[in-house]
């Protein structure tokens, strides 16, 4: 009997103990800030260009020159050419992996993506 009265005695000392008291908090809002957002020109986004279907014949000896150097073990797979003939996009493969090469019409090279 004098075990229970302990026993009821050490949980009611360990409730008591673990009750804590709750300090509100107060959450303020995020403020929306504006953001300024700068247009980027449409001849700087690939997406942005059409692209027409050439034959190789129809490369620029530049671009093309400059691609054989670059991609010796590449097959061309298509040739693009960009609407405005600023750029050409060369779809080559090698080994079942595709990538496009992007050169300006002088044949500077510009950037190269997995298809």
């Amino acid at each position: 009997m004098k075990n229970l009265f302990l026993s009821a005695a050490l949980v009611l000392a360990f409730a008591a103990g673990a009750q804590t008291t709750e300090t509100p908090t107060t959450t303020t809002p995020p403020v929306n800030t504006p953001v300024q957002v700068t247009p980027v020109p449409a001849e700087n986004q690939d997406q942005e260009k059409e692209y027409l279907k050439v034959s190789q014949s129809q490369i620029a000896p530049e671009v093309l020159k400059q691609a054989v150097a670059k991609y010796k073990d590449y097959s061309l797979v298509e040739a693009l050419v960009a609407k405005d003939g600023t750029d050409y996009k060369l779809v080559l493969t090698k080994d079942g992996t595709d990538v496009a090469a992007f050169y300006s019409s002088k044949g500077e090279f510009l950037k190269e993506e997995t298809v």
